[in-house]
């Protein structure tokens, strides 16, 4: 059970709720002091304190104060003889769990008011808990950053992983889609059953049937025995279609039919197989407008989209780019048997500056090839050792400054790209725009004026 230290200046009192605690199956200790309890808060770990707020060396009120600058996280119940409504206030400002009064009912309520901090404490500790192994998902997914980007898909993934519902995951190739949904399926009631995966984009349409479905023997040409389908292979665990905008509308018709009926029909069979199986699906194509243009069914993109998750590129959340190189950088390093700590300045200004056309997947290559042609013994990768592309800070489709032969409007470039430079900062620097200066190097006035001048 839970470990008590109970304050009061009445020996009698504190031998009674000792007793009474004791028998509730927790491990009681009692003092008669403030001063001794804070000595006793300083060295133990506690799970609850009770204290009485009139004491004639420190108040409870004071107490309070001073064990939580001690950090303390043990919950705290303040009682009094003499009740007061400014210090009942002040103590549940200071984090008081409760504030109870003394009465001849006092043993009762303090049992039950024990009950309902211990409770809390419980849910506060499952939620540490839980927080800390969604930061292992996410960090074994190479889900990583801290930007105002990021932060709202790792809070989705922590809400809809323990339910069953359908995701959609969008984004661009390379954001990691797959990523996302690994993190989901591991951070789900459905971890310890399997995650299966297909490229819909990667199979033409028959092939992609039965391998979705599996086939009987002697279902066609070929067929030699009966084989088991992706999709009963994932049973209750969850099927991951990546780049479902790929699939013909007759397979999204049968799609659908395995969503709706709970149930797989193998090629060549007649008896429909029951699977239960959670769906995430991804795609860098424009599903909206795939079912204006009638080349995606209208009832299939509302039954796999009802949580719509969008990985924005990695150009939009320049912030994370440090971050996620650091960590592509403690795998590759031991991986290879290399002992490098760390980025040169002007590597990690280069990464930053380039626009990574290739996302997450071609910064992870990067790194790779950073770490994989420096030199034994080197402890920093620097400029040279990354690809030529983020050298140049320019992505293979961008090109070199030409003027044609009519020329140029000199003023009207250099203004674009003006607007530019400082849209980019804004971006980088999350909105922060003391920190923008700075990345352009320019005073904060100097920044400002700019921002005013094209409307940013």
């Amino acid at each position: 059970m839970a470990r008590l230290l109970i304050i009061d200046d009445e020996a009698s009192l504190c031998q009674m709720l000792e007793i009474a605690f004791r028998k509730e199956g927790h491990s009681v200790e009692t003092v008669s002091s403030a001063r001794v309890a804070l000595k006793k808060i300083e060295s133990q770990v506690y799970d609850l304190i009770i204290s009485d707020i009139r004491m004639p060396d420190l108040t409870g009120l004071d107490l309070l104060k001073r064990a939580r600058d001690l950090r303390t996280t043990a919950a705290f119940i303040l009682i009094t003889a003499v009740p007061n409504m400014e210090s009942a206030i002040q103590a549940l400002n200071l984090g008081a769990q409760q504030y109870v009064i003394k009465t001849d009912k006092l043993v009762d309520e303090l049992k039950l008011a024990v009950a309902r901090a211990l409770e809390v404490l419980a849910l506060r500790e499952e939620n540490t808990r839980l927080r800390r192994e969604m930061l292992r998902v996410f960090a074994q997914n190479n889900i990583v950053g801290h930007g105002p980007k990021i932060q709202p898909i790792l809070e989705m993934i922590r809400t809809v992983a323990p339910t069953t519902s359908t995701v959609l995951i969008t984004g661009e190739s390379g954001t990691g889609k797959e990523l996302v949904a690994r993190a989901v399926h591991e951070a789900s009631l459905r971890r310890e059953k399997p995650f299966v995966s297909i490229n819909c984009g990667a199979f033409p349409e028959t092939l992609l049937e039965s391998e979705l479905f599996g086939y009987l023997k002697g279902s066609f040409t070929g067929a030699e025995s009966n084989r088991k389908g992706i999709i009963e292979s994932a049973d209750g665990g969850t099927l991951f279609l990546d780049e479902i905008g790929e699939t013909s509308l007759l397979m999204q018709v049968k799609l659908l039919r395995v969503l709706q009926e709970r149930t797989v029909r193998p090629l060549g069979g007649t008896v429909d197989v029951p699977v239960d199986v959670r769906l995430i699906a991804s795609t860098n194509r424009d599903l909206p407008a795939m079912v204006k243009s009638g080349q995606f069914r209208e009832d299939f993109f509302y039954r796999v989209s009802v949580i719509p998750i969008h990985v924005p590129p990695l150009r939009d959340r320049p912030e994370d780019i440090e971050p996620l190189a650091r960590h592509f950088l403690r795998r590759f390093g031991p991986q290879m048997g290399k002992p490098v700590d760390d980025f040169t300045r002007d590597a990690v200004e280069a990464m930053q500056g380039y626009g990574w056309p290739g996302n997450v997947r071609e910064l992870e290559n990067a790194v790779e090839r950073g770490v994989a042609v420096s030199p034994e013994g080197n402890r920093l990768i620097g400029m040279e050792h990354l690809p030529e592309s983020v050298r140049a800070g320019r992505g293979p489709d961008q090109k070199e400054v030409l003027i044609p032969p009519e020329g140029i409007d000199f003023e009207a470039e250099i203004a674009k790209m003006e607007r530019q430079y400082l849209a980019l900062a804004l971006k980088r620097s999350g909105g922060v725009r003391t920190q923008a200066a700075e990345f352009l190097r320019i005073p904060y006035r100097s920044f400002r004026h700019y921002t005013k001048k094209y409307g940013l």
